[in-house]
């Protein structure tokens, strides 16, 4: 049986031209600064809006516990810490797709679209997982199978269910939609991208092979943290309309 165990320090020496663990620093710091935003704010919003606030401040804050972890993984090991990653997607990114179905409640948006959003993020991730540690030579299949799933959450949002009730609701929920939207398909595009440049597949000779660490801490910072302000920035046009 294999066992797993790593307590990370507090004080793991970094080297000087250590990009990646620099991108690991500034995003966990970046991630806590962000939750301490969202979490503070909350006393300013009423109940309808205060559970989405929080969530925001959930998503950025379990993304600083892990890219603490990661940080010191990567520093002591210097491996990328696969695992850690996948374990901070799994409860994270169906925190994102909640955000869409709470700021869609308002035009009366269904639990059925919330777990089918969640479903689709969880098979994007699992089968993500196999594809880059379990099932490496198999790795552009899975890696399909993981696109299929990202590109459902993509239509569900764009021409599904999700853009009918953003449609219905008009105003600040529509306006807010369509940017949580384009961080769906731009912002999380980056994965498929870090997920190519790590593993092996047909697309080796279009997309070199190169450090996913640096595109994945990128796109993380982005995505969770600009997904909470979007959300954060709807709850005070709403409060003060």
């Amino acid at each position: 049986m294999m066992k797993f165990l790593f307590i990370p320090s507090l004080i793991t020496k970094m080297s000087e031209t250590d990009y990646v663990g620099f991108t690991f620093f500034v995003g966990c710091m970046a991630m806590m600064a962000a939750s301490a935003f969202f979490f503070l704010s909350l006393s300013q919003f009423d109940k309808k809006w205060r559970t989405s606030v929080l969530v925001s401040g959930l998503i950025t804050f379990i993304a600083a516990v892990h890219y603490f972890y990661m940080k010191e993984y990567w520093a002591e090991i210097g491996e990328s810490p696969t695992f850690f990653r996948y374990v901070d997607w799994v409860l994270t990114v169906p925190l994102m797709c909640l955000e869409f179905y709470l700021i869609l409640k308002i035009a009366g948006a269904k639990q059925s679209l919330l777990w089918k959003m969640i479903i689709y993020s969880v098979i994007m991730l699992v089968t993500g997982y196999l594809g880059e540690t379990v099932y490496k030579s198999d790795a552009a299949f899975w890696g399909f199978v993981s696109g299929v799933a990202y590109f459902a959450i993509v239509y569900e949002i764009w021409l599904g269910e999700a853009s009918k009730l953003a449609k219905a609701a008009g105003g600040n929920v529509l306006a807010s939609h369509k940017i949580l939207c384009w961080f769906v398909l731009v912002g999380w595009a980056i994965y498929p991208l870090g997920y190519m440049m790590g593993t092996t597949g047909w697309y080796n000779g279009l997309i070199p092979a190169g450090n996913i660490d640096v595109a994945y801490n990128i796109a993380d910072a982005i995505n969770k943290i600009g997904f909470g302000l979007v959300v954060y920035n709807l709850a005070v046009k709403s409060q003060t309309n």
